[in-house]
């Protein structure tokens, strides 16, 4: 048995797993999980640079995990960084901040890299179940980038496209509430995305969509009518495409502050969940997809047996 530490520093949010992982059962056993919204990404799609503000608020958080770390005794530690510091000038003072505090160097991957972390944390513990056909498609909505992958037992396509939840916040810069105009254009973006993503990787032969990261499991926790934010209840719940639907209409034409009222709704998300929530309607009309199922295990799972 391994303990290991595994980050996922993305472009909304900074997450930590410290588990312990045994390779010769497959077990993955879960000793702290936790989650903080840092915006590593604010404006990069703009400037091209990771803000003070936003290096702050992840250091901080870095900080914060640093103490957990400790107190769980971990042999070894991954901290991988992902869409906002592949795109940013400035990195290596992202870099630099995170190895004085963790004492490790934070890997910046790259999209196809992600992906395979994705679909690695979200499908291994799918393996043997009859209900749900293969080849899988583990789509990850993250805050920069969104990442396809095709596989059953391992990846046999994948992509990552830039149309994650914040980047596409921040580009369309949407009125309070959304106009016509704004989903119109919104719309698009998403669609040039996904026809790039269809020249890599085979949509059409998916039998089973799988849902990752926060935007999925938001809509998912209204879908299921959840007052508090309840993992054990969200993990492989299976929400049918009307649902998302009536969902996203809904959201789109919400206001910031009746979003911000919707109990599961973290504040970090209120802003972006319009967005979210639009690209994963959008990759279901595209498929075809009668329903999503989705997973609280991802990105940080696939990290932690990377570790192990």
């Amino acid at each position: 048995m391994t303990r290991v530490a595994a980050i996922d520093c993305g472009t909304n949010s900074i997450r930590l797993l410290v588990a312990d992982a045994d390779p010769a059962t497959g077990e993955l056993v879960d000793l702290d999980r936790r989650m903080t919204i840092v915006r590593l990404g604010q404006d990069v799609d703009r400037t091209g640079r990771l803000a003070p503000e936003a290096l702050e608020r992840t250091f901080s958080a870095c900080r914060e995990y640093a103490d957990v770390i400790k107190e769980h005794g971990v042999d070894r530690i991954r901290f991988v960084a992902t869409s906002a510091s592949r795109d940013a000038e400035n990195r290596d003072e992202f870099v630099r901040g995170v190895l004085d505090i963790l004492g490790v160097e934070p890997e910046v991957i790259t999209g196809d890299q992600e992906a395979e972390f994705s679909f690695t944390g979200a499908t291994r513990e799918l393996a043997g179940r009859t209900d749900l056909e293969t080849p899988y498609l583990v789509v990850d909505i993250g805050g920069g980038s969104t990442e396809f992958v095709v596989g059953s037992d391992r990846v046999t396509a994948g992509r990552s496209v830039d149309i994650g939840c914040v980047r596409l916040t921040e580009r369309h810069r949407l009125a309070d509430p959304a106009t016509h105009a704004d989903i119109t254009a919104l719309r698009a973006d998403i669609a040039t995305a996904l026809d790039t993503v269809a020249l890599h990787v085979p949509l059409g032969e998916a039998r089973t969509l799988v849902g990752l990261a926060g935007s999925v499991t938001t809509v998912a926790a209204i879908a299921l009518g959840l007052t508090t934010y309840d993992s054990a209840v969200i993990h492989h719940s299976r929400i049918p495409f009307d649902m998302v639907r009536e969902i996203t209409t809904t959201l789109l034409s919400s206001t910031h502050a009746e979003r911000a009222t919707i109990p599961v709704m973290h504040p970090g998300r209120v802003d972006v969940i319009v967005t979210g929530a639009l690209i994963l309607l959008t990759i279901m009309e595209r498929t075809g997809a009668t329903e999503v199922v989705v997973s609280e295990h991802d990105i940080l799972d696939g990290i932690g047996w990377s570790i192990a």
